[in-house]
């Protein structure tokens, strides 16, 4: 069965920075395209970053550009997120999830395109 385990959320001040960190069962994180994303109360799902299976393409959503850095470790079997000047918009349930694909290159924005998904973990930025 294939597990995703989030870590690394908290309460930050507005302008601080976090790492959050998603281990998978098995090869899960080597072998599939990876993404986080993000849900604020009252809100719907949405896509922050994404990594190719072969790490030669990440994206981001345009609001955590240059502020949020997806990567991945295959040795660990472990994903990141590195975030820096925390806003306090960025407060939401962060969640890694990881999509089956044929593609090395692929990267995937749509949460219905992902095949398993971590239980999340919270990031409040408080101003």
């Amino acid at each position: 069965q294939v597990q995703l385990v989030e870590s690394g959320g908290g309460l930050v001040q507005a302008g601080g920075s976090l790492r959050l960190s998603c281990v998978g069962s098995g090869r899960t994180v080597s072998t599939n395209a990876m993404g986080w994303f993000r849900q604020a109360p009252g809100n719907e799902r949405e896509f922050v970053a994404g990594i190719s299976r072969s790490d030669s393409s990440t994206a981001y959503a345009d609001s955590v550009k240059g502020r949020f850095t997806i990567s991945r470790d295959n040795a660990k079997n472990t994903l990141y997120l590195q975030i820096f000047s925390l806003l306090p918009e960025d407060t939401a349930v962060y969640y890694c999830a990881a999509a089956a694909t044929s593609l090395t290159s692929a990267i995937y924005r749509v949460a219905s395109r992902y095949n398993y998904w971590g239980q999340g973990t919270q990031v409040t930025v408080s101003s």
